[in-house]
């Protein structure tokens, strides 16, 4: 046990049913049908092979996208696919969640199968605006038609997914109320890693924040800045758009328009507030870059023309930060500078990455994108630690007891280990 929570080594798991619940959610390539990155699932398969290869019957949960990010609101065929070829064995991908194909297709089972059931979030109660209205306590989720169809058919439930454990929604929470419950591999090794770095970081050390994760994004800066884990903040993205338009910067109507029209006004008083109180430590970009025509363009803040938004940060402010971190001993980076997919705007993105692949710095990489930027310019084995959790690490770091490791905790005093 660690952290007062099971481990698979406290388990016997031959000819036992368990579900395992994972985060493979990754970025999605409608048009044929593919996924644009395979990161997460690589992380989470040693955990699936060891429990596979052991001799259980192993019922694989996971969720791609969600109603509020609808763009890559998929199902999980494609993953089966990706994991047969990462396992070497056949991962049967099954088109339902918790209805009687999928409760079915469980019972049939034979020790060392697999089945991937279709993505969680196609049932309501997974949903995300399910979970911020309703608030259900852990206990109400264990009575939630997920809980209650499958966890009859199950000896044991693992949750491999760190990058999902701030999430309060019952596939996470709930199983953990009715049955025995371990973390699995990656969920141990990325808590494990993340508590040690968290208890001392060496110094200078630097905060890189962007991507389009708002209320995670603030989250974080509210809590390094106030806390003094961070010696400097260097903002990009969605993230220094927001503040640069809280301090009354020209970012282009076109940036203007879509933060309004994603209910990011809030976000506007509270990155005023911040940058008031934390002038010195918060480093916002000095230049910007728009698209014109297909064509990448820059300009100085305040120059950005009105009807065009910004994507990037500029080249001026890239090389900036890049000195930064060079300059520093440790380094987190949560959310790209810009449209990173994109080769017109992407380059603020590559520069950073690029750095922190040269860099000496203890440097830490979290959140899906930041974790697929890693991989595509090549620095993903030169960064120190890859945490496959966005919203995750950012509560953890907050020091917040996240939902999932809170329900672990009940689950392993509730039943212990078996």
């Amino acid at each position: 046990m660690r952290f007062g929570i099971c481990t698979l080594d406290e388990f016997s798991l031959r000819g036992k049913t368990v579900l395992c619940r994972v985060d493979m959610n990754q970025p999605v390539d409608h048009e044929n049908g593919t996924l644009k990155s395979t990161a997460r699932i690589e992380a989470c398969a040693p955990t699936l092979a060891e429990i596979s290869n052991a001799g259980a019957k192993l019922v694989v949960l996971a969720h791609q996208g969600s109603d509020i990010e609808y763009k890559n609101f998929y199902t999980t065929r494609p993953h089966a696919d990706v994991l047969s070829g990462l396992l070497g064995k056949p991962v049967t991908f099954v088109e339902d969640v918790c209805g009687p194909t999928a409760r079915e297709a469980i019972r049939n089972m034979k020790e060392g199968d697999i089945i991937l059931l279709d993505n969680v979030r196609f049932c309501s109660e997974e949903q995300t605006l399910f979970e911020m209205k309703l608030r259900l306590s852990h206990e109400e989720q264990a009575k939630t038609q997920v809980v209650t169809k499958l966890a009859p058919l199950a000896d044991l439930y693992v949750c491999d997914a760190f990058a999902a454990a701030h999430r309060d929604q019952p596939t996470l929470c709930g199983f953990e109320q009715v049955l025995p419950s371990a973390m699995g591999r990656l969920f141990e090794k990325e808590y494990c890693v993340i508590s040690e770095l968290m208890e001392a970081p060496q110094r200078p050390c630097t905060f890189v924040l962007g991507g389009a994760k708002i209320s995670d994004a603030f989250l974080m800066l509210e809590t390094v800045l106030a806390g003094g884990a961070a010696d400097r903040v260097l903002t990009g993205g969605l993230v220094g758009n927001i503040l640069l338009l809280a301090k009354g910067e020209t970012i282009g109507q076109a940036s203007v328009d879509f933060i309004y029209k994603s209910n990011y006004e809030e976000y506007i008083d509270k990155a005023r507030v911040l940058y008031e109180k934390y002038a010195d430590k918060i480093v916002l970009p000095h230049d910007l870059a728009y698209v014109e025509n297909g064509q990448r363009k820059e300009c100085k803040i305040g120059a950005v023309p009105l009807a065009i938004g910004a994507v990037d940060i500029g080249s001026e402010t890239a090389k900036e930060y890049v000195d930064y971190i060079f300059a520093s001993k440790t380094v987190f980076v949560n959310g790209p500078m810009g449209i990173f997919e994109e080769a017109p705007t992407e380059l603020g993105t590559k520069l950073v990455f690029e750095a922190l692949g040269d860099t000496d710095a203890y440097t830490v990489v979290g959140g899906g994108d930041s974790v697929t930027a890693a991989k595509k310019y090549e620095v993903n084995k030169k960064i120190s630690y890859i945490c496959t959790g966005g919203g995750a690490l950012i509560r953890f770091l907050t020091g917040e007891e996240l939902p999932v490791v809170k329900a672990l905790r009940h689950a392993a005093k509730t039943f212990g280990a078996r």
